[in-house]
This record gives structure tokens, C-alpha cells and sequence, in this order.
């Protein structure tokens, strides 16, 4: 295996620790793309770009949500002699109505495929993951598993869930490995559950009661604004939600497979990790 020299934007969050963990096992030199980083990266600054893209010849792109900035990053990457490029997409970019193409999250995606499609020299890869698994041991949903009560907007909704530690395993590949250039993987997990079997994984694994209370989406936005949020937040939650509500994120993918040759993680081993890694307690 070539080792390269890759920067890892995001390198501090969900998938790109874990990108970032799996190619310094593989001996890679890896730079961490972040503001407390050295050289540092500022996605609002692009006159930190160049000095964190010095000698990089592959990049891990997770894109700044709201902004369309993925597209001058990726031609000043290209310009700087970076040969790949493994983007962090979205599931559903390419399907009508999954998404509210008026809102900023929406565009960052669908603007950010179309610019790393349309390079000249960059060796490419889109990936296209479901619902994090981990959105429930360390992201949005975690400090309602541990209140005991998901009471959330997803109506009887089922999502097939995707470990991030599959994720950064398909990034790997295809940072390191050939075959992957033009590929498009829409990554997802072995099944589809529904909230209160997320809840009813959580309990079996953890021993903590946990249960899901639907709620209508007027009803969130209410408990929520009561607690402080503004209601253009609690909105925009409901509208993240709206795919799961609506049925559009139960269906399989194939991405892990033909990437790795591999089924996917079940949500059952992830939560047995997540109880493991103290996450709930």
C-alpha cells in the first residue's frame, strides 16, 4: 500500500476521528483539518486553506453545513496538486422531495457534488450515509436516551441506522486504495428500525429504560421553544426529521458491501460498543 499524506477535514468529529484513527493505523501521515489545529483550518477563512493543504495529496472532506464553500475548497485543492478526494454527502441528494432544497444544509450537499463532479483531475468518491448510529451514543439524541424518553417528530418511521465506524471504513478504502475513483456509496445499516425499537436496542443493550414518545411536529416545536429554543431551531429539527416521518430512510443500501466486501454493523453491536464506551452512563 502507497502511504499517503492525507488531511482529514472534521478530523475531531464523528467519522473523521475515526477516519483519522484507522489511517494512522495503516501508517498514513495524517493532518487534522481543524481550527485548534496546526497549520489550522478555517472554513471562513480560506487563507488558511493552502498552508493546511501543503504536501496533502488526498483529502477527507466533511463539508461546513449551510455554506457553499466545498466548492472553492475543492478547486483550490485540485490547484494544489491533491489527487483524491473522499466526500462526506448526504443521503438523498439525488432524490425528489427527501429534502427542502431551500435550506442552506440541502444546498452545502447538492452544490458540493456537483463541484467535486465536475473537476478535471481529482480522483473522487461520494459517500452518501444514512442516520449516524452514534446520533445516539454522542450526538443530538444522546442526552435523551439518557433522560429515558426519545420524544421526538418521527411518527412509526423506521431508518436503516449506519455505524460510523463503517463509514470511516469505506473513506479509508477509498483514500488508500484504488477501484473507488467515480464511485458514489450510499451507506446504511443491515435493517431498518423504527424509534421505539431504537429504544427497545438501547434498553436491552444498556439495562437503562428507554422509550420513544411520538410526538406531533407542532407539539416538538412547542416543548422545545418552551425549554429555549428558537423556533426557527426547533423547525429545522422537525424538517431533519421530516425523510424518517415520512418513510423515505427505511430502505437498505448496498455502499458497505460493494466497498468492502462486507455486510454492514448491526445496531445491535453498535449500542453493545456504545454501553462498553460508557456512553450512557
Amino acid at each position: 500500500m502507497t502511504q499517503r499524506d492525507i488531511l482529514v477535514i472534521g478530523g475531531t468529529g464523528t467519522t473523521g476521528r475515526r477516519v483519522t484513527r484507522r489511517l494512522k493505523e495503516l501508517g498514513h501521515s495524517v493532518r487534522i483539518g481543524s481550527r485548534s489545529a496546526d497549520p489550522r483550518f478555517d472554513w471562513e477563512s480560506a487563507a488558511t486553506w493552502d498552508a493546511a493543504l501543503d504536501g496533502v495529496d488526498a483529502v477527507y472532506l466533511v463539508p461546513f453545513d449551510g455554506a457553499r464553500l466545498t466548492r472553492p475548497f475543492v478547486a483550490r485543492a485540485e490547484e494544489r496538486g491533491v489527487r483524491r478526494v473522499v466526500l462526506l454527502s448526504g443521503r438523498g441528494v439525488d432524490v425528489p422531495g427527501y429534502m427542502d432544497l431551500s435550506q442552506p444544509a440541502a444546498q452545502t450537499h447538492v452544490d458540493g457534488e456537483a463541484a467535486i463532479r465536475a473537476t478535471r483531475s481529482l480522483e473522487w468518491t461520494v459517500l452518501r450515509p444514512g442516520w449516524f448510529a452514534q446520533n445516539f451514543s454522542e450526538g443530538f439524541f444522546r442526552d435523551a436516551v439518557r433522560s429515558g424518553e426519545l420524544r421526538l417528530p418521527g411518527a412509526d418511521g423506521a431508518a436503516s441506522f449506519v455505524d460510523a465506524e463503517d463509514i470511516a471504513a469505506v473513506a479509508v478504502a477509498a483514500l488508500t486504495e484504488d477501484g473507488h475513483a467515480g464511485r458514489t456509496y450510499e451507506l446504511s445499516g443491515p435493517r431498518a428500525l423504527n424509534l421505539a425499537e431504537v429504544a427497545g436496542e438501547i434498553s436491552a443493550a444498556s439495562g437503562r429504560p428507554v422509550r420513544y414518545v411520538p410526538l406531533a411536529p407542532v407539539d416538538f416545536v412547542a416543548e422545545m421553544t418552551a425549554q429555549g429554543w428558537s423556533r426557527e431551531d426547533a423547525e429545522g429539527y422537525v424538517e431533519i426529521l421530516s425523510p424518517v416521518r415520512r418513510g423515505l430512510d427505511a430502505h437498505l443500501s448496498t455502499g458497505v458491501q460493494e466497498a468492502l466486501g462486507r455486510q454492514p454493523r448491526d445496531f445491535a453491536e453498535f449500542a453493545a460498543d456504545a454501553v462498553g464506551g460508557g456512553a450512557w452512563g
